[in-house]
């Protein structure tokens, strides 16, 4: 657990440990009943060491650590591309009352069902390929943000550029004016992460997508910045070293429980972020189930 960053990430092995980090901490009670089992006292005394070690890096977590208040509430959700009901999902997310919701994974047939569902609670948005936000306040400023940067797809090896197929953007930059000064909001959907017969745990598309990222939040010249989206892979993992070195979770800093969004019918990973700078986030949630495969995540922060 203390070295997951020394374990290579040939074949993703070590992105994929990352991952699901916390989940090692099953592995305690084993080896407790193991040592009980061995009436050996040693042993019990030894497993003080895995104890001291996930409590340090996840015991943090345990913690309610949210405080009331918030200038603005901010909710970001993967819809599914294959939702049954993108209307019944927006109207959903627009009962968290939120003044700004960022969709992810919106299809051509559906956003125009997700602009009718929104449109009276939030009269500004824009959309950017399959990325969207909706706010209460204005919106200036919004254009695509490039995540994907070439051919990094499983067939890239395989096939000619000129025959792989164009993707949509897949990320945002917008300002919102809100009445305390300008605040940037970036939306992605990074690439997925599969397991591929001969590649591991590929995450080439999702680690292209989170160094474009970071790079494009690096040069961001704003000083308060939110990035909210489907980042396809948790804090932990390396690939977003460069990008969590610069903003906070707000899971991280101000949630209670380790906020797990994936999948909703049993969710045992957060990849889904709400992640800010130059703004403090004070509460930080996840919202009850819709039609998708992914849970809502929400936060309030403040200046």
């Amino acid at each position: 657990m203390p070295l997951h960053a020394q374990i290579t990430d040939r074949g993703g092995l070590g992105s994929l440990v990352e991952t699901f980090l916390p989940w090692f901490g099953l592995f305690i009670p084993v080896l407790l009943a193991g040592a009980l089992w061995r009436r050996s006292a040693a042993a019990v005394v030894a497993l003080l060491l895995p104890v001291v070690t996930w409590l340090s890096l996840f015991g943090g977590l345990l913690f309610d650590t949210s405080q009331p208040g918030g200038d603005l509430t901010v909710v970001s959700h993967n819809v599914n591309a294959e939702n049954p009901d993108p209307a019944g999902t927006a109207r959903d997310l627009a009962a968290s009352g939120a003044e700004l919701v960022a969709l992810q994974e919106m299809t051509p047939q559906a956003t125009g069902a997700y602009r009718r569902a929104l449109a009276k609670a939030y009269p500004h948005h824009t959309v950017q390929g399959t990325v969207g936000l909706w706010s209460k306040l204005p919106l200036s400023d919004s254009r695509p943000v490039n995540v994907l940067r070439g051919n990094v797809g499983p067939l890239a090896n395989t096939r000619r550029a000129e025959d792989l197929p164009v993707e949509p953007p897949r990320a945002l930059r917008t300002t919102v004016a809100t009445g305390r000064g300008p605040l940037v909001v970036y939306v992605a959907h990074l690439g997925s992460v599969r397991l591929m017969p001969r590649n591991g745990f590929w995450t080439d598309s999702r680690d292209v997508g989170a160094a474009a990222l970071t790079e494009a939040v690096a040069a961001e010249p704003n000083e308060r910045v939110v990035v909210l989206g489907d980042m396809n892979g948790t804090t932990d993992d390396r690939a977003f070293d460069g990008l969590i070195s610069r903003l906070q979770s707000a899971q991280e800093v101000a949630g209670g429980g380790f906020g797990f969004s994936w999948p909703a019918s049993f969710p045992m990973a957060r990849i889904d972020q709400i992640l800010v700078g130059g703004v403090e986030p004070k509460s930080s949630w996840v919202l009850p189930a819709t039609d998708s495969d992914h849970l809502p995540v929400a936060a309030a922060i403040s200046w």
